[in-house]
């Protein structure tokens, strides 16, 4: 495994994502809570970009008659079909057996670097 840098930590503020160009794929890193996550830009359904679906929450379970939202900024939608995926786990809120190709990143020295 190779660490690809891509760039320094302070180009992506918290709450935002920024795309790189690593090895030929298109990989987006979210700056979540002072932590960094890496996906592939490519939804698993269909393959739209998942940098262009809002980072959003999502509803909760909760009781009958009542709409719970939460998980703001912990989420990545979808902009073809609305799927939900965790970003930091990759995880479909839709199939639970679906998930996003996830990146380990490295941060050293302010640098951003991803693993493949």
């Amino acid at each position: 495994m190779t660490v690809h840098v891509v760039g320094t930590a302070d180009q992506i503020a918290e709450g935002q994502h920024r795309v790189y160009e690593v090895s030929g794929r298109s990989v987006v890193i979210y700056h979540i809570q002072g932590e960094y996550y890496a996906i592939l830009n490519r939804c698993p359904h269909q393959g739209a970009e998942m940098c262009k679906g809002p980072v959003c929450g999502t509803t909760l379970p909760s009781d009958v008659y009542e709409y719970a939202f939460g998980r703001q900024g912990e989420i990545v939608r979808c902009p073809w079909h609305g799927w939900e995926f965790e970003i930091k786990t990759g995880k479909s809120l839709v199939r639970p057996n679906t998930r996003l190709l996830r990146y380990e990143v490295v941060l050293e020295d302010g640098k951003l670097g991803i693993i493949l």
